[in-house]
This record gives C-alpha cells, sequence and structure tokens, in this order.
C-alpha cells in the first residue's frame, strides 16, 4: 500500500500480503455498514475458491486528517480494481459522487461522517476496505474501525504534512498494533513537498519511515513515480491514467536522486530486518546493493512487525 496510483499500485503489490493476520475476523462492523490502471486490472482476477479462507482474506483501512483525499483514493482503487466501472468524485460534481459516500449530507458538504465499508480483490486475495472520517467529531468511527484492521494506510496531504487529526489517527493506530504503510497525496498541488512530509513522519510521529517511491515532477509538472525497489520509472497516461509505461531510461539527475533515496530506504530497512542487515555486512554495502527481491521481502517483514513504515506517493485525483 499503492496504483493505477503512484500508492497503490505498488503498494498492494509489495505489502498487500504484508498485512497479514490470520486470526481478524472477515466481518466488519466499522459504523454499521477501506499509484493502479492497467497495472492492477492485470494482477486483480476475479478471486478463486482459495479466496473464502480466512488466510485469503485483508481488513484495510484508509485514515487521515480531513480533505487528504482518502474517499478520492479509496475511488481509484476500487476503479483500478474492476470493482466499480467508472470515476466519480467527491461532492457528486457529476451528480453521483464517489462510491463511498452514500449519504446525502456527505455528498452535499464532499465529507466522510460514517465508516464505509466495501471489498474488491487482489489475485486469491479478498481485500474488505474501510473508508473512515477524518473531522475530529467522528474519530470514534476510526477507532472503532481500527478493531477490526490487519493493516492500514495512513493518507498524508503533500502540501499540508502532518496535522492534527493525522497525530490522533497515528496514535490510534499504535494502540490498536496495526501496521500501515502512507500515501503521501496531492503531488499535483501547489506547494507540494513529499520530502518535507516524510521528514514530518520521522521527527512529529516518530516512525521510522522511508520513501519508496520519487515523484517525477511536483505540481503541474507531475506525471509519474519513480520505484526505488525495481529502480523503474513509470508513467501514467490516458484519460484516467490506466495507461501505464514502465522504463529504465531516465534523467541523469533523476538517476543521481533515485541512488540517494534508494540508498537511504535500504539503510533504514536494513537497521530493522536482521537478514538484510546481515546481507548488507557481508556484500560490501553501500558498493553493493541488494537484488529487489530481497529487499522487496526485507520490507515486508519489517511492516508486519510495525518496524517499518513505507512511504508512497501520487496525485490520487489526477490518476497518477
Amino acid at each position: 500500500m499503492a496504483s493505477r496510483l503512484g500508492l497503490f499500485r505498488f503498494a498492494f503489490q509489495r505489502t498487500s500480503t504484508a498485512f497479514a493476520s490470520t486470526t481478524s475476523s472477515p466481518v466488519l462492523r466499522p459504523g454499521g455498514v477501506g499509484g493502479l490502471g492497467s497495472f492492477v486490472r492485470k494482477f486483480a482476477s476475479p478471486a478463486s475458491s482459495t479466496a473464502s479462507s480466512i488466510s485469503h482474506l485483508r481488513n484495510i483501512g484508509i485514515s487521515a486528517h480531513i480533505d487528504s483525499g482518502k474517499t478520492t483514493l479509496t475511488e481509484r482503487i476500487l476503479y483500478y480494481t474492476g470493482k466499480i466501472s467508472d470515476i466519480h468524485e467527491v461532492k457528486g460534481k457529476d451528480g453521483v459522487g464517489a462510491k463511498m459516500d452514500s449519504m446525502d449530507l456527505e455528498r452535499e458538504k464532499g465529507i466522510t461522517i460514517q465508516s464505509a465499508a466495501t471489498h474488491c480483490h487482489w489475485g486469491d486475495y479478498r481485500i474488505n476496505i474501510i473508508d473512515t472520517p477524518g473531522h475530529v467529531d467522528f474519530t470514534i468511527e476510526v477507532e472503532r474501525a481500527l478493531r477490526v484492521l490487519d493493516g492500514a494506510v495512513l493518507v498524508m496531504c503533500a502540501v499540508s504534512g502532518v496535522q492534527s487529526q493525522t497525530i490522533t489517527v497515528d496514535r490510534q493506530m499504535n494502540r490498536y498494533k496495526v501496521p500501515r504503510l502512507v500515501f503521501i497525496n496531492k503531488l499535483d498541488r501547489a506547494g507540494s513537498n513529499p520530502w518535507k512530509v516524510v521528514d514530518q513522519l520521522r521527527e512529529k510521529l516518530k516512525l521510522n519511515a522511508a520513501a519508496m517511491q520519487l515523484p517525477i515532477g511536483l505540481e503541474s509538472q507531475h506525471k509519474g513515480i519513480v520505484d526505488l525497489v525495481t529502480c523503474e520509472a513509470v508513467y501514467f497516461t490516458g484519460e484516467k491514467g490506466d495507461k501505464i509505461v514502465r522504463t529504465t531510461d531516465m534523467p541523469d539527475k533523476m538517476k543521481q536522486d533515485m541512488e540517494a533515496r534508494r540508498l537511504v530506504l535500504v539503510e533504514t530497512v536494513g537497521n530493522v530486518d536482521e537478514e538484510l542487515g546481515e546481507w548488507m555486512i557481508m556484500n560490501d554495502f553501500p558498493n553493493q546493493l541488494p537484488p529487489p527481491e530481497l529487499l522487496k521481502n526485507a520490507i515486508r517483514r519489517a511492516t508486519i512487525s510495525r518496524k517499518f513504515v513505507p512511504v508512497f506517493m501520487g496525485a490520487a485525483y489526477k490518476n497518477s
């Protein structure tokens, strides 16, 4: 978790199985009723018979400060996994409204009031998604949802960074020992700075966080991300961003930045994962870097154990 979307394209690929908790109940009762495109569609095949097993169920919550883009992100997840056939926006701008905003008041005000649950399929896995409110007045909805989660996505605004409700949600996730990943949203907005947000995660929330991706352009120039695990540039094209171009060809300056950020990622994970740390000692690190599969597995282990928080980024509203 992560994405036609910068986040979920990679988040589900690399960390959906990281949120493995086979003892969690598949029944969601949160309040009565949580980067993807062609890449996600390729892997989001109909659930097989094994999906009925509790070991193939994941309860994932999406939480954040108000107006960080939780519902917009959820709408993209549902679209790129094939759960819904079209994308609709918050506030019902097109007369329909986002799928997760079922109440008339939610569509009118453009905020989530009551937690809403839905599901999608990822390979042989059924992902139950709970979209929670971001306003402090409805924080009890977040509290109730967290009790049944295997993992969570903490959505951050690339402009505002850590805000008051972000701190509250982080504290709730710690209380219920919920593994999480972070998605820095709104890279397309003026003043966006994902690296400021990563620093705030470390300094204000005291999370052992590191970026999994590098943005290709910010604000109006944002067009994709660089995957720091596979060292590939990923561009999102098409009307709804569902045409994905992956390439290792990128400008020299971006390659240098990628190498520096990847080094930080490896060091951060290696400090908390014994297997990766041992590999670094035995293989002349940093002159030699770990292969993608080894790094991916280390990230998974560290995320499950809540020793590391992977940070993804993108712009949900712009489908990138």
